[in-house]
């Protein structure tokens, strides 16, 4: 999980291993399979009109992206453990909320880095607004954020658990 404090972002050794893993690749294997698919398409002919030669630009123009990316979090990176299961709210907790106190409107979220994004639950950052104005508030406490328009909004800590995905 993540916690970010200026230019440091706190990973844990799982995440850590896993962001390398993939920037090892992307440095690897797919840069290789990225310069075959480029020479294979020049092999074609006019460049003008090749679309599998522009494709193939433009994959490795995003994959480059994806490594600089990479790159800049793991040597800005410092590995932790887990945050601690006592309720509070942290990077790496699964959070869920009560708007206004009505625990009939509730949301469930991942509180981490865009970096743990999935399809499984749903991922504000710690900087955000809803995540800056739940951090460090324990469950059972009232938090107020900022809504896009400016105007206060309040929620009821439910549930702080770590994050086991």
């Amino acid at each position: 999980m993540t916690q970010t404090s200026e230019n440091v972002t706190w990973l844990t050794q799982e995440a850590y291993n896993k962001l390398k893993e993939e920037l090892e690749y992307l440095t690897g294997p797919a840069r290789t399979e990225i310069s075959a698919k480029i020479a294979a398409a020049r092999e074609e002919g006019d460049l003008r009109e090749n679309g599998g030669y522009h494709a193939a630009k433009e994959e490795q123009g995003k994959q480059e992206l994806r490594v600089r990316q990479l790159t800049q979090l793991l040597e800005s990176a410092k590995v932790g453990e887990a945050p601690a299961a006592d309720g509070a709210v942290a990077p790496g907790m699964v959070v869920t909320i009560a708007f206004d106190g009505d625990e009939d409107d509730t949301l469930t979220f991942l509180l981490a880095s865009r970096e743990y994004a999935s399809s499984d639950i749903e991922t504000y950052s710690p900087q955000s607004p809803l995540g800056s104005g739940v951090m460090g508030h324990k469950v059972g406490e009232d938090a107020q954020y900022e809504l896009p328009n400016g105007k206060p909004a309040s929620v009821k800590i439910l549930k702080a658990e770590p994050y086991n995905g």
